[in-house]
């Protein structure tokens, strides 16, 4: 048997406490057997007993303890506990299950739970649980979670900044793709340190990595990195609408024309494309298509609506933080399920896991970015009838769909509420990690129903949580005092509600940021006016104009100069830069072949990149 310090009995009579004294709903109040004036067996605040009812054994966790002369009766001890389930005595084996079918009465005896019923409780044999952990009433208890639940009812896990979350979460993650191969794992790192974490069973994205084309974008997402998080300027927003469905078009024309020399000018009303149609488009044929209608304007007011879309978008484009969208965009034609299979692992013999370092990317289109990856993840488990199963987890999620409406991106807060509510029909699990649970949107924590809670001392944090909880409400009064690596877990992806400790990695394994240990211990190695500069000229290459870049592209030289040239002469140039691109095969590097190696080499696809 189990005493209340977790040592191990094996005497029955050793484990008895007390009897029943009186029943109100699922709560139960009992007197403890005294000894010389203490409690016979040592029993506190979260020990699980039981109760033989005739014949069921009912479980329950202690939830308070006093003294006679504190409840005003007669000199002992009394304790309080809350009925969880009961353990089933079936044909084939015992069963724990929650809930209650049967009650206690008066009298009926109390015990401190066994270690084989403990077992049974927290289903450590069972075929569907995993362990992650040990139990703190006794850490030779594997601590399990049920994977399925887990996974098809979404999950979150919540604490204070350094209390071991990103070590929660590696060791959750770890036991999901050991117990669910087929399961494709999609991580949002926010602070870049999780690429060590899970070694080859990964593939790590970083924003000089990324292929993230930008024809991928919706309307409300493009706008958004245009005009980075601020106000749209509705003038200009009615212009990109009028005008993406032709450029869409038009790509289409040239991708399907046998000779692209000869391409009609006349493109009707986009051929059937909406503007969030995710086909391919050519930055110069938005562009183009801008300017040749601000060519037909009289009125300088509207033409400068139209000017200033242009530089918007000129702007952005030639800001290097923004390459991962634009450099390379359109070579080798449509790639969308390429980039699909790159980043939700689509490959059957290949990785199941992708890490997506946003450390590193434009602050102003990280949103937009996330927005994207949400919403990819769920429509693609639409398209394809939920056939390779997604869990989609989002570091910090309190960054991306805050209860504030005013703060954050819309569309953003939308995506992950989508599929929050609708994608377990389709296939797509959600995973949320946030250190300012009160900061998330309600409505999506409330779809998360296994929460994982370790230490947080902040009274509104603490509030959301018990307003979140149901069963065994008492526990929560242990979330400001727990331990690193300690946490309590509630609802349905554990067999009851219960305080572990999460399995402890090995240190190469832990998660920590990519600068991290660089540091170097001879503080002189890096001193010295080589060592800043070096950082500085980094610093600024990193937001340096690429016009460089446009020496081989005359059209976009033209407009960068603002050079009204003939029809013709910038249409051929256009129609030259369509058939260069599409023929070229896609780039695996940073840097694009020149000349004639354009297309000596054969392109891998974007899963056989290594790391990338």
């Amino acid at each position: 048997m189990l005493s209340g310090d977790g040592t191990v009995r094996h005497d029955d009579a050793a484990s008895h406490m007390g009897a029943v004294t009186s029943i109100e709903g699922s709560k139960v109040h009992l007197e403890l057997t005294v000894l010389n004036g203490r409690p016979r067996v040592r029993v506190t605040v979260g020990n699980l007993v039981r109760i033989r009812a005739g014949d069921a054994v009912l479980v329950g966790i202690v939830t308070t303890l006093s003294s006679g002369s504190e409840r005003g009766h007669r000199p002992g001890a009394y304790a309080s506990l809350d009925l969880l389930g009961e353990i089933d005595a079936g044909r084939d084996a015992r069963r724990f299950s929650r809930g209650v079918t049967c009650y206690p009465a008066i009298g009926d005896t109390v015990e401190l739970l066994s270690a084989a019923d403990l077992r049974i409780v927290h289903q450590v044999s069972a075929t569907n649980t995993a362990a992650v952990g040990a139990l703190y009433q006794d850490p030779d208890t594997p601590a399990c979670i049920k994977i399925d639940d887990l996974l098809s009812k979404h999950f979150a896990v919540l604490g204070a900044t350094g209390v071991g979350k990103s070590s929660g979460v590696t060791v959750i993650l770890d036991e999901v793709m050991r117990a669910r191969p087929a399961v494709r794992v999609f991580l949002l790192d926010v602070h870049n340190e999780y690429a060590a974490s899970f070694g080859d069973r990964a593939s790590v994205i970083s924003p000089r990595t990324l292929k993230l084309p930008f024809w991928l974008f919706n309307l409300e997402e493009i706008a958004d990195v245009i005009y980075g998080g601020r106000p749209a300027v509705d003038e200009e927003i009615e212009i990109l609408a009028e005008v993406i469905p032709l450029a869409k078009s038009k790509y289409g024309q040239y991708k399907e024309a046998s000779d692209r020399q000869i391409v009609k000018r006349s493109f009707g009303k986009g051929a059937g494309y909406t503007v969030d149609t995710p086909v391919p488009y050519m930055l110069q044929d938005l562009l183009a298509l801008i300017d040749e209608r601000m060519g037909r304007l009289e009125n300088r007011v509207s033409r400068m609506h139209y000017h200033r879309l242009i530089s918007r978008i000129e702007a952005i484009r030639n800001d290097p933080r923004h390459g991962f969208m634009f450099d390379n965009a359109n070579v080798g034609g449509d790639m969308m399920g390429e980039i699909l299979a790159h980043l939700f692992r689509l490959d059957p013999d290949g990785r199941p896991m992708t890490i997506m370092q946003l450390a590193g990317l434009p602050m102003e289109v990280v949103d937009a970015v996330v927005c994207v990856l949400c919403r990819l993840a769920f429509e693609f488990g639409i398209w394809s009838e939920g056939a390779v199963p997604l869990l989609f987890v989002c570091e910090e999620a309190h960054r991306f769909a805050s209860a504030d409406r005013s703060v954050g991106f819309t569309p953003t807060r939308r995506a992950l509420a989508r599929i929050a509510r609708e994608g377990r029909k389709h296939g797509v699990h959600l995973g949320l990690v946030t250190q300012r649970p009160a900061e998330l949107d309600a409505t999506i924590m409330s779809q998360c129903s296994t929460l994982f809670a370790m230490r947080m001392t902040n009274a509104r944090d603490q509030a959301f949580l018990a307003a979140a909880v149901s069963d065994a409400t008492n526990l929560l009064t242990f979330v400001p005092s727990l331990g690193t690596g300690e946490v309590i877990a509630f609802g349905e992806g554990v067999p009851i509600p219960a305080r572990m400790t999460f399995r402890p990695l090995p240190s190469a394994r832990h998660p920590r940021n990519d600068a991290s240990g660089r540091a170097a211990e001879d503080g002189a190695t890096v001193a010295g006016a080589a060592f800043v500069g070096a950082v500085v000229e980094r610093w600024r290459g990193a937001t340096m104009n690429k016009l460089a870049g446009h020496d081989a592209d005359p059209g976009a030289a033209a407009r960068l100069g603002r050079e009204t040239g003939p029809d013709g002469a910038q249409g051929a140039a256009l129609e030259q830069m369509h058939r260069r691109l599409l023929r070229r095969p896609p780039e695996t590097g940073d840097q694009a072949p020149t000349g004639g190696q354009a297309g000596a080499q054969p392109a891998k696809s974007l899963w056989q990149q290594g790391g990338a």
